[in-house]
């Protein structure tokens, strides 16, 4: 991420947002602000903790995340 120009420092990023709003946002009909937050966070969860992701072997992030933990004690 060093700057203008460089096309493969924001493809993670803009792969994730073309997902979220091909999924979510343009199949919602928000009216507020408050409602696009919360139908947000509802949608952000549900993507990390039940939507399986081909990359990921079909297995959701928060079970990639929780086998890589290391105990602290």
């Amino acid at each position: 991420m060093d700057g203008k120009g460089r096309v493969f420092d924001n493809i993670f990023i803009e792969r994730l947002w073309r997902t979220v709003k091909y999924e979510h946002l343009y199949l919602s009909d928000y009216t507020t602000g408050l409602d696009l937050l919360a139908g947000l966070a509802t949608y952000f969860d549900f993507y990390n903790h039940e939507r399986f992701h081909q990359s990921l072997d079909y297995r959701t992030p928060a079970q990639v995340y929780g086998l890589n933990q290391v105990p602290l004690v």
